[in-house]
């Protein structure tokens, strides 16, 4: 049995109608990630308030929990229906009156509602609470019994591990021990003829061996003799010639047998040791029990012979390093394959919402659910535009820093590191701080920016859309007819290779002998770049060639000249043979003689300044840090002008970082689409 479907109108951020949420899960695992505030404590506080847990924290609805819309005005219901499916025979046994039959399969519909009776809680009964099941909430009252058996785990953020696996009435623990093989084995203690040798106390069952250790305590002689001078040397001085008492010590145990039991589970607490088997105090923090509670919470779950075993995890990640996290989600996609159970016992849920992307590169896309907008969207299979292919590529190359995305504001996606390094610091100087905006820089390295931006886009685009915006960057890769000769890729126009079919460069008149042709060609290549944009996805082509070249040729040929000759020249300057002002000197030089080289002209200074990243070798990655840095520089300087520096920059690259920041207007939605904040998912 396992939770595979939820829907909350009226709680916290969801609304009603159009506004309210619908989530699927699968069995196994699923994760819940996205931005601050978009809705994820709010879910998983929505499953325990229907199901309840077993945390043994106390709750209820409070008035904050009925949702107030934008206008101001609250809703005055709250409901949560919560679907249980793929009940086995003990399951539908122990839920009989509850079950529902639809189209061949059984379900449980648990339908939480609470209605608001006062204007606040300050009244003594200002909120009714009711629990029915059925699809429509109209079958039989589910009794607390029988929501117990319901009651998920429940793991709350920054929790205390080590208190929570420490002794005491009804601790974790001891429940987690009741349902351990074992425990209840073994046989029962006669006092009338007690094990004749230590060893023989083996064969005893736990609550046998408690009642032996208690026969001895009570036999022992500094009980005994306590005992005789309380009855003979004070209790016989104080009674009356009728009265019959007799003082006896005794364990403080009581109860039938499994009473007892339990009484002796709740005196055990688990705690780390090391190596040497000693248990040091302080030696362990709050990591390491984390990872012990975790495991003892999904022993329990796998276990308990009845009930959902479903856990509830917040902030997963809370007090584990980047190791840790990374080893936790890799047993956790065991439990999303099925694996996470013992010979003897069930497949367990686990459902978690988390701000790492550590955990989020961990999962794979499909069995996460993107909260944005106050609206659920799963990356699942037939959620998305991306393809089988895709979400393979993803589980392959999906690494923690590339899943940044899924917790952005905005997303700038990049072929490379130039890019990476320089957007930043030309957005700071144009300003807009990507930082500041929540945007993050995905850098694919050449290859697979479809494959990530088509995460964004929905399969059914008549729905909600995700509304984080996503810039792709992407380069032309066409040369102007003048640089390959420059970079010795042919010798003259007569070269042999302007015709071999397989060269993997392009330039201009590939395209058509003429200006109008030529014209037409690119805008076709453009076009097709772009082809796949669709929602808030958006593609920005540079106009020309690269990154490099077109900075070049637009107006900071300075800027990069300088940092292709420092690039040249980095390993001289970090060994201290060369100083960096020593090389700008000779870039100023440089530069100048390259203008009259090149008489003005912005395209061929453009040319010879991009060959330092080809026959001089200069590197890319390296030229672009120190690019970044003479920007952030004269960004800071006196009488920077911003909208002059601007009209100096590529208009892809500034148009890219604008929607990225949310400061372009989205493409307009279908006329059928619901707004983005008010669509229920499917």
């Amino acid at each position: 049995m396992y939770l595979s479907k939820l829907i909350i109108s009226g709680f916290r951020q969801f609304g009603q109608g159009e506004s309210s949420i619908e989530l699927t899960f699968q069995p196994g695992v699923s994760a819940l990630i996205g931005k601050n505030d978009s809705g994820k404590t709010g879910i998983i506080d929505a499953v325990r308030y229907a199901l309840l847990s077993r945390d043994q924290m106390y709750f209820k609805v409070q008035p904050e929990d009925f949702h107030v819309d934008e206008a101001g005005k609250g809703v005055d219901d709250i409901e949560i229906t919560c679907v249980l499916s793929d009940l086995s025979t003990a399951d539908q046994a122990a839920f009989a009156e509850h079950l529902t039959y639809e189209d061949g399969t059984v379900s449980l519909f648990v339908n939480f509602h609470a209605r608001r009776l006062a204007a606040n809680g300050t009244a003594r009964r200002w909120v009714e609470v009711n629990v029915r099941s059925g699809i429509e909430g109209d079958g039989p009252a589910l009794e607390m019994t029988v929501r117990e058996l319901l009651a998920s785990a429940y793991l709350k953020p920054l929790r205390d591990a080590e208190r929570e696996l420490s002794s005491g009435r009804g601790s974790r623990l001891s429940q987690i021990l009741y349902y351990v093989d074992g425990i209840k084995e073994g046989a029962e203690f006669d006092p009338k003829n007690p094990p004749a040798t230590p060893a023989a106390t083996g064969a005893l069952s736990l609550l046998g061996l408690s009642e032996y250790f208690g026969h001895n305590v009570k036999q022992h002689k500094g009980i005994v003799d306590a005992q005789r001078a309380i009855n003979t040397d004070y209790l016989k001085a104080l009674l009356l010639a009728d009265d019959q008492m007799t003082g006896k010590i005794d364990l403080t145990e009581g109860g039938n047998e499994d009473t007892r039991l339990r009484q002796i589970l709740e005196r055990l607490e688990l705690g780390l040791m090391d190596d040497s088997g000693a248990q040091p105090r302080g030696k362990f923090g709050r990591g390491s029990n984390n990872i012990l509670y975790m495991a003892c919470e999904l022993l329990l779950l796998g276990r308990e012979p009845e009930g959902l075993p479903l856990l509830l995890i917040e902030e997963p990640e809370a007090h584990l390093h980047p190791q840790r996290q990374l080893r936790l989600m890799q047993f956790l996609k065991r439990a999303a394959e099925g694996k996470v159970k013992d010979e003897e016992g069930r497949n367990v849920q686990v459902i978690l919402s988390t701000h790492s992307p550590n955990l989020a590169s961990g999962l794979p896309v499909a069995n996460t659910i993107l909260l944005d907008g106050e609206t659920a969207h799963p990356l699942s299979h037939d959620h998305t535009c991306l393809s089988q292919n895709d979400y393979s590529f993803l589980e392959r190359f999906l690494d923690a820093t590339k899943a940044n995305l899924f917790f952005a504001h905005g997303v700038l996606i990049v072929e490379g590191d130039g890019e990476a390094l320089v957007l930043p610091s030309l957005a700071r100087a144009i300003g807009f701080d990507l930082n500041a905006h929540g945007v993050s820089i995905v850098n694919v390295k050449g290859t697979g920016l479809r494959r990530f931006s088509r995460i964004f886009q929905k399969s059914d685009s008549a729905k909600s859309w995700i509304s984080i915006p996503v810039a792709c960057v992407a380069d032309m890769d066409v040369m102007p007819d003048a640089a390959p000769e420059i970079l010795g890729l042919v010798e003259g126009n007569d070269d042999p290779k302007w015709g071999n079919p397989k060269r993997r460069w392009k330039a201009k008149k590939d395209f058509g002998a003429d200006a109008p042709a030529v014209e037409t060609g690119l805008k076709e290549r453009s076009d097709g770049l772009c082809k796949d944009d669709a929602q808030n996805v958006r593609t920005f082509v540079s106009d020309h060639w690269t990154l490099e070249y077109d900075l070049a040729r637009t107006g900071l040929g300075s800027m990069v000249f300088n940092a292709a000759m420092l690039a040249h020249a980095h390993d001289k300057i970090c060994e201290g043979s060369k100083a960096e002002n020593e090389v700008l000197a000779e870039a100023e030089k440089g530069f100048a003689q390259l203008l009259a080289k090149c008489d003005n002209d912005d395209e061929l200074t453009a040319i010879h300044i991009y060959q330092f990243f080809t026959s001089k070798k200069a590197s890319k990655a390296i030229a672009a840090q120190y690019l970044a840095a003479a920007i952030d520089s004269e960004a800071g300087s006196e009488g920077f002008d911003l909208a002059e520096f601007e009209a100096c920059l590529p208009t892809y690259l500034v148009d890219a970082i604008k929607h990225a920041c949310g400061h372009t207007p989205p493409p307009d939605p279908p006329a059928e689409a619901q707004p983005v904040a008010a669509a229920a998912v499917q």
